[in-house]
């Protein structure tokens, strides 16, 4: 039976990261299925979800983690998944919501607040600081998938993240 598990690995970024963290699943006759690598800052990180047939590959792995600490200087730590969930779920809507304004402390935690108090569920969230060239203004964007319950209201959801729009003195939208 196969057993799933979540890798989450980051290190300084340098060529050959992503080679290093993924050669201990090679190694070990694990299945990879999905990821998301992305730099932050100076860092690299790695999301790995993957599968193995071998019922003793997480004490293996918990071990091949604290080499890549070691020896490669990659924090990495895994964590067993339970069952899989469906990919889409009947009944549910989604849309992307996308932010845009002056950088700020709040914007992800007051957005995802609301979200989370109206049933809202965040399946992907990307925000990105830019330097505006005019001005050399921080201007923060985000990207905000989420999945709802198909009766919750379009028009409760703009007016809600109208008003958390405000509160922020940022622009928000959403497309279908």
């Amino acid at each position: 039976m196969q057993s799933r598990y979540i890798l989450t690995a980051f290190g300084k970024d340098r060529p050959g990261i992503v080679a290093d963290v993924t050669q201990i699943l090679y190694e070990n006759d694990c299945n990879l299925e999905d990821t998301t690598m992305s730099m932050l800052a100076d860092e690299f990180t790695i999301n790995l979800l993957f599968s193995s047939n071998n019922r003793d590959i997480e004490s293996t792995l918990l071990e091949e983690c604290r080499n890549l600490e070691q020896q490669k200087s990659i924090a990495a730590f895994i964590r067993p998944v339970k069952e899989r969930r469906p990919a889409s779920r009947a009944g549910f809507f989604t849309c992307k919501v996308h932010v845009e304004g002056m950088d700020q402390a709040g914007i992800v935690f007051k957005i995802s607040r609301f979200l989370s108090e109206n049933s809202l569920n965040i399946v992907d969230l990307k925000s990105s600081v830019k330097i505006t060239p005019e001005s050399g203004t921080a201007l923060y964007l985000m990207d905000i998938h989420i999945q709802g319950p198909g009766s919750t209201s379009r028009k409760a959801l703009e007016e809600g993240l109208n008003i958390v729009a405000e509160e922020l003195n940022v622009e928000i939208t959403i497309e279908t």
